[in-house]
């Protein structure tokens, strides 16, 4: 009909079906709204009815609506559901996607009971059980590498989930527009699986309304400047500790200064600025005031004058006062460099 043909024109981002371990499962197709709306029957499946019919995307300052759940209108069809055991795969069939529409692709899970039919959604909480966005090494976004697979995502089902009924919630966020806020595009797809097995594990989730904000630094994004990393948005995933999901390499930090740290020093005599001598093999002075303190250098020299020993006044003996002016302390330079001569001469006397 001609309403079906203005569906799957302006259809550009849903999920057609899927394969669970082998065995395929038709999702909803936009087709079915259109049959629903003539008094038809559409097909049984386990995938949510959903009222995508202009652009297909629920965009940031809609988050805290019931349509980021699962999308527009979003609610399930019948009692249908598919199967995987924990550990399998999920082939998600995507629809034609633009290159253009770069961005990360995530999967959710969020258990239900009872019948399928019966869901409500907003009391369904949400865990990150996949989730992939920008490779530095290859330069690609996951939706692009989405579309070199034959338009097809594969999820592996953690193998510690636990066995139950669950609505998976797969989604694109494209980043073409994400520069700017309210720039991105969430494309929510859910369906019904069950998961099989002996898992144990199932983490507390995340309410839908709750998984990302407009201003979070994997949906504000500007996809177009040099990437070194990014953080894909929402709640931790499944089996990680980490709050965040930052799966790129970051670049190396650039090695740290091999230049000499001080690691101990006396206390300060005075509040007023200090300046510090580290060395006098360097002799690296800064002075911000008249008065000198000196500490200890990082490492010992051959050249290095001895640490001071008591306090007084320049003449007093051979040590250095801990605190002295510009003046003593030349005056102290002087007297030592007297000293060193004397003492050379002494050591070797004309023959």
């Amino acid at each position: 009909s001609l309403g079906a043909f203005a569906g799957a024109a302006l259809a550009h981002g849903t999920v057609t079906g899927y394969v669970a371990d082998g065995a395929y499962f038709g999702g909803y197709k936009l087709d079915y709204y259109y049959m629903i709306q003539n008094g038809q029957t559409p097909p049984e499946t386990s995938g949510w009815y959903a009222e995508d019919l202009d652009n297909g995307f629920v965009s940031p300052d809609a988050y805290t609506t019931d349509d980021i759940i699962c999308h527009k209108a979003a609610k399930p069809l019948d009692s249908t559901t598919g199967k995987v055991a924990a550990g399998g795969k999920v082939e998600f069939q995507w629809t034609a996607w633009p290159e253009s529409h770069i961005g990360p692709v995530i999967t959710y899970v969020a258990p239900y009971t009872g019948d399928a039919a019966d869901i409500d959604k907003t009391t369904l909480k949400w865990v990150k059980i996949d989730a992939s966005g920008y490779n530095t090494d290859t330069k690609s976004w996951a939706a692009v590498d989405m579309i070199a697979n034959n338009n097809t995502w594969v999820t592996t089902v953690p193998s510690t989930l636990k066995a139950g009924t669950y609505v998976f919630r797969h989604e694109i966020i494209a980043l073409h527009g994400a520069g700017s806020e309210n720039g991105a595009q969430n494309y929510p797809q859910c369906m019904n699986i069950e998961v099989t097995g002996s898992g144990t594990e199932l983490p507390e989730g995340t309410l839908g309304t709750a998984l990302y904000t407009p201003t979070d630094p994997g949906i504000l994004f500007n996809p177009y400047t040099t990437i070194t990393s990014y953080d894909i948005p929402g709640p931790a995933l499944f089996g990680s500790s980490d709050s965040g999901n930052t799966t790129t390499p970051v670049d190396s930090p650039a090695p740290a200064s091999s230049a000499p740290v001080v690691t101990s020093a006396p206390p300060a005599t005075t509040a007023a600025p200090q300046a510090t001598v580290t060395s006098f093999s360097t002799a690296v002075v800064s002075v911000t005031s008249t008065v000198v303190e000196v500490v200890d250098a990082p490492t010992a020299t051959s050249s290095a004058v001895p640490a001071p020993t008591s306090t007084g006044t320049a003449g007093a003996g051979d040590a250095l006062p801990e605190t002295f002016t510009i003046d003593t302390f030349i005056t102290w330079l002087k007297k030592q460099a007297g000293s060193t001569s004397s003492k050379a001469k002494r050591a070797h006397p004309r023959a």
